[in-house]
């Protein structure tokens, strides 16, 4: 049965006194599929191998269901692991590995071999169950060693990094199959990534992490639309912040730029300054100039990439903005173009 998991107070810091993780608080719900997100050495993985029992915390309490377990050894915790190096038996045959947490279990052996043969078929490698580690591709490999963590019914599944060593294509395909896997079975997942397109295409929620604080704590939707802070939204996509001033007229919310004046979705109160997150993509380019939020801007270059166009911009007072097209636009530099920006597709940043 898969367990919720509170995270009371949790913190690391190492024997110099060099702080890996700040005292932090997080709650995870029973079957959901969480993500760790954030840049390398920002305590992610030190707060997975915390919640396994495979490092100590310098404070705080980990709880799965209520249940105290900050003590216990990782063996008693029914966890399981998917690392990126994968951490197969090369010696042994898929269907021993997969089975290796199950003789250690006793399981008896009929009951034993049934588990193994569904979790195989779960993770579409039930034909090569003979076959031995290293003839199996990265991403077979990978296939196996999720089958093995599931196999033992773990109360909370613990994914580090699981598809670094993988290629684009292989880690798209392989995002899609834990995400499946982890729904069919209602398993409590806790992923560790820096991959902001695995948490965001997959995750039910994510805690964007950085220098050992939770930044942001949110949906994938949320937290993309929503950002509370520059990193926060630096990290998870394109932007373009904008210093602002705020002003209300005639109950709508306007930001005062350097190059125009925009009306924002939402009135904000007490505030009469700010930076003005706009997204690349939420600049559209526009032929009518009476319609709300729209601006001048100077064509500069662009990079044609297949799906999209990445095109930069120059506004009146200087300011370069950059713009995704979804088509090839066919623009010269130094050609004077309309921008828009709708109202709910900006966000004025607490930061």
């Amino acid at each position: 049965m898969s367990a919720s998991v509170k995270i009371a107070g949790i913190s690391k810091s190492y024997k110099k006194g060099t702080p890996v993780l700040l005292p932090l608080n997080l709650e995870i719900h029973s079957g959901e599929l969480f993500f760790l997100l954030g840049p390398s050495g920002c305590g992610k993985s030190t707060l997975l191998r915390i919640i396994a029992g495979l490092l100590e915390p310098s404070s705080g309490k980990i709880y799965f269901d209520d249940q105290d377990i900050t003590a216990l050894p990782p063996e008693k915790r029914q966890t399981a692991m998917v690392f990126q190096n994968y951490a197969l038996w090369p010696h042994l045959t898929v269907f021993e590995n997969v089975a290796f947490g199950l003789r250690a279990a006793r399981l008896p052996e009929k009951e034993l071999r049934t588990r193994v043969g569904e979790v195989l078929e779960m993770v579409r490698m039930q034909d090569f169950s003979d076959r031995r580690i290293p003839s199996l591709s990265g991403g077979q490999q990978q296939r196996v060693a999720l089958a093995r963590a599931v196999a033992v019914s773990p109360r909370v599944l613990l994914l580090d990094e699981p598809l670094s060593n993988l290629d684009a294509k292989l880690r798209d395909e392989m995002r899609q199959e834990i995400s499946r896997i982890c729904r069919e079975r209602r398993l409590t997942a806790i992923y560790v990534t820096h991959d902001r397109r695995e948490a965001l295409s997959v995750g039910d929620r994510i805690a964007l992490l950085d220098q050992g604080r939770i930044q942001q704590i949110g949906s994938p939707v949320e937290l993309y639309r929503y950002p509370r802070s520059r990193f926060t939204a630096a990290f998870l996509g394109g932007v373009n912040f904008v210093p602002c001033k705020i002003h209300q007229q005639d109950g709508k919310c306007f930001a005062e730029t350097s190059f125009g004046s925009f009306q924002l979705e939402n009135s904000v109160s007490g505030r009469t300054s700010g930076t003005l997150l706009i997204r690349p993509e939420a600049i559209q380019l526009e032929t009518e100039s009476g319609k709300e939020n729209v601006f001048q801007a100077v064509y500069q270059s662009g990079t044609f990439l297949g799906e999209r166009s990445e095109l930069k911009f120059k506004t009146d007072d200087g300011t370069v903005l950059e713009v995704t097209a979804s088509a090839y636009e066919n623009l010269a530099p130094g050609q004077e173009i309309l921008l828009r920006a709708a109202p709910r597709d900006l966000v004025l940043l607490e930061d």
